[in-house]
């Protein structure tokens, strides 16, 4: 069943709703929506690491350090990032962040981006388990190791990731 996405006004930060779209269309015309990205954050401070699947709509076989998606019609950006947490990784128990709001556009996509930080406690959040359609490996890595195969323009990470990496360590400053 094709989901119905809840689309933003483009380039507004306060996060006004203005319609739906089903999300073949938002993704078939690039239209503007929101989308959630949670960084997982082990309570040791690494980050977890993972690679997309080949069969992700945009994207695909890319790594990225976020857990997200769109955010769907009628839902909160907050139930959305939980949402997504643990339909990606598996994780529940984690308490949730805010850590900022940006867009982010590219040929490929146009969203409002909901930025978290989950800390990961295996004690209190359960183990890590992948959702075989949308991860098809992770890792724990520290964040000097990361930013620094960031440095490599040729890893192939999410071009939005990147730089919601870059505004999250921005704003850590």
């Amino acid at each position: 069943m094709d989901e119905l996405v809840a689309l933003y006004a483009e380039g507004d930060l306060s996060g006004r709703v203005t319609g739906t779209a089903p999300r073949s269309a938002v993704r078939a015309r690039n239209l503007p929506h929101a989308a959630t990205a949670v960084l997982l954050r082990h309570v040791d401070g690494r980050v977890y690491v993972h690679r997309r699947t080949t069969t992700k709509d945009v994207y695909p076989g890319m790594h990225d350090a976020w857990a997200g998606g769109v955010v769907l019609a009628g839902e909160d950006p907050v139930e959305a990032a939980g949402r997504e947490l643990t339909e990606e990784l598996g994780v529940t128990g984690c308490e949730l962040r805010p850590c900022l709001r940006f867009w982010y556009a590219d040929d490929h996509t146009s969203y409002l981006a909901y930025v978290f930080e989950a800390t990961y406690d295996p004690r209190t959040c359960g183990p890590v388990v992948h959702q075989p359609s949308e991860v098809a490996a992770g890792w724990w890595m520290h964040w000097d190791e990361l930013t620094a195969r960031l440095a490599d323009p040729d890893w192939p990470f999410v071009p939005d990731g990147r730089a919601g990496l870059a505004r999250y360590a921005a704003a850590q400053d």
